[in-house]
This record gives C-alpha cells, sequence and structure tokens, in this order.
C-alpha cells in the first residue's frame, strides 16, 4: 500500500514537470511568434479591384484581369489580413479614373490617395504595378423582351386547361451593354413536366438565363405560370356552309348545306356554345377547271372551344348558269 502511495507521488510531480515543460515550450513559441510578428518585411501581393461608384448610365465590360500588384513595406502583424482575406483595392470612378472615349483609365498617378485612404500610416506603398488600369465601359440599355414557356404538361383524361397559360411576368427587362443586349430577343423557361393534371395548376418557373452573362443583368430570375383546370367534354353541331366569292354571273348548287362541327370544351361553357359561333366556308376562286368539290375551312370559333374539326373535307357543287 505504501509504495503504491509513493509510486503515485513520484507520478504526479513527473507530470507536473512535463507540464510546466510545455509551458514554457508554449510561452517560448508565443514570444517567436511576436518577434517575427514585429519586424517590418516587404512583400508583393495582388489586389483585385473593388469598383465604387461606377456611374449607372454605364456599365463595366468584362474586367477580370484587372488587378494590381502592389508591393508593401510593413510589421509581421499587418501582413496577417493580407494572408488571411482576399485583398482588394477600393477604385472610386468618380475620384479616381479619368474618362477617356470608351474607356475609364486609373493610373499610378493616383497611388497616393490609396495609400493615404487604404493602407494607413504604419503601411509603406513601394511600388504598383501595372501602371496603369483600363476599364471599357459601355452604355447601360434596358429591353423588354418577351418569356417564352418550355413545358410539357400531360392531363388527366377528361380535364384540361381553359384559355390559356398565363405567365407573370410575360416579359422581363434585360439590362446591360448595347452589343450584349441587343442580341436577346427572348428568355425561354426551364424544362418545366406536370403529369396526370386535373386541378388548377400555380408553379413558379425557373428562367433559362443565358450562360456567362455577368454584364447582363435581369429583372426576373423565376416567373409563375398559372392556369384553371376544369373537366372537358366533346360536343358536335351542325353548322352551315358559305361559299365565297361567287363571281355574280354563277349560280352554283352544293351539298351538303351544313356540316357537323366537333369540338372540345368544358363542362361549365358546354351549354353557352351555338352555331352561330362557328363560321364554315368554301373559296370558289381556288377551284380549277372541271373540278366538282370544295374545300372547307373553319374561319371562325369560340374561343371557349378546342381541337375544332369538320367531320367531313369537302362539299360537291354543281354551276347552273
Amino acid at each position: 500500500m505504501i509504495k503504491k502511495i509513493k509510486s503515485d507521488i513520484k507520478a504526479s510531480i513527473k507530470n507536473k514537470k512535463v507540464n510546466v515543460f510545455f509551458l514554457f515550450l508554449f510561452f517560448a513559441f508565443v514570444i517567436l511568434i511576436f518577434t517575427k510578428l514585429s519586424k517590418e518585411y516587404t512583400n508583393t501581393i495582388t489586389f483585385k479591384i473593388d469598383k465604387k461608384n461606377v456611374p449607372q448610365e454605364n456599365i463595366i465590360l468584362n474586367d477580370s484581369a484587372a488587378v494590381l500588384n502592389i508591393t508593401l513595406k510593413t510589421h509581421g502583424f499587418k501582413w496577417l489580413k493580407y494572408y488571411f482575406d482576399k485583398p482588394k483595392i477600393a477604385i472610386d470612378f468618380v475620384k479616381d479614373v479619368d474618362k477617356i472615349d470608351s474607356t475609364f483609365v486609373w493610373s499610378k498617378s493616383k497611388a497616393y490617395l490609396l495609400e493615404s485612404t487604404q493602407f494607413g500610416k504604419q503601411v509603406e506603398l513601394l511600388n504598383i504595378s501595372p501602371d496603369t488600369l483600363r476599364f471599357k465601359f459601355d452604355v447601360n440599355l434596358v429591353k423588354k423582351v418577351p418569356v417564352i414557356l418550355n413545358a410539357d404538361i400531360q392531363f388527366t383524361q377528361g380535364f384540361d386547361v381553359v384559355d390559356y397559360y398565363k405567365i407573370t411576368p410575360d416579359s422581363i427587362e434585360v439590362i446591360g451593354p448595347n452589343v450584349l443586349v441587343s442580341q436577346v430577343n427572348s428568355i425561354e423557361t426551364k424544362d418545366l413536366k406536370m403529369t396526370d393534371v386535373k386541378s388548377d395548376i400555380t408553379e413558379v418557373v425557373q428562367l433559362n438565363l443565358p450562360i456567362n452573362s455577368n454584364d447582363l443583368k435581369f429583372s426576373n430570375q423565376t416567373v409563375r405560370l398559372t392556369a384553371k383546370v376544369e373537366k372537358f367534354t366533346e360536343g358536335t353541331i351542325k353548322v352551315p356552309v358559305i361559299i365565297k366569292n361567287v363571281p355574280n354571273n354563277k349560280t352554283l348548287k352544293y351539298f351538303p348545306k351544313t356540316v357537323n362541327v366537333t369540338y372540345y370544351t368544358s363542362l361549365n361553357n358546354f351549354k353557352s356554345i351555338k352555331a352561330k359561333d362557328f363560321r364554315v366556308e368554301c373559296d370558289f376562286s381556288k377551284a380549277t377547271n372541271n373540278q366538282s368539290f370544295l374545300l372547307l375551312e373553319i374561319s371562325k370559333y369560340p374561343e371557349t372551344a378546342k381541337r375544332v374539326r369538320i367531320n367531313q373535307q369537302q362539299i360537291e357543287f354543281i354551276i347552273t348558269e
């Protein structure tokens, strides 16, 4: 028992010595770091450009290559922020640049502004490369273009959309340089697929915006698709045939006088559809010599009717002078 106690005491003393050793080692490391960081160093760092106060009527064209390699002299503590953060230099497009033709020009002569406003007194600015930055710009153009729906919508049998698909907004604004905006005439939606639809549609659809469009801005990223869906039925109605463009000196006899027109409509609209809502015509001027038939065409039908078709394609006629 006594031997065990002695052994524990010796182990405890040994552990304390080890802990004290590591504590002194840690403090020595901290002192070394502070000593290193308190010294001055010279280094060159690449700074990206942070554009400030660009005039609203202008847009800077692709300038991904616009960087400044800046050589600085300062103590180690100041260097830390440049290694932990991606360094940027702010260039004010009101104060720091000159406008020459279609280019904003920043020159090395403005460097004193950087040293006094962005680095502080403890940082010495030794060199900047390149000595000139050129930012090409274009005049912003705003153009409204239509949205085109890309959709494959399959309905449950007996159901269909009433009227039409509504897109909100049905057009969006494209903002950017004239050379790019002029090439955009419409914006399509991303593909939308729906199956077994039997109730009203309300969907947010993503727009298929141009790839690599950093110089373009769009008023919307999405649109809303809505549509009223109802149960549909098929109907057939007799409609009189009208022959147009018959010369005054000719009289025609034709058969049949009426034809059956088949259509597809919602149950709610079925009873409101009448024969007078349709117009079936033949054009006599299209007949060739010795022709005894005329082709039928539907020239009018109600907006509430879909898949309208005539159950026969032609009528027979004879000319009686």
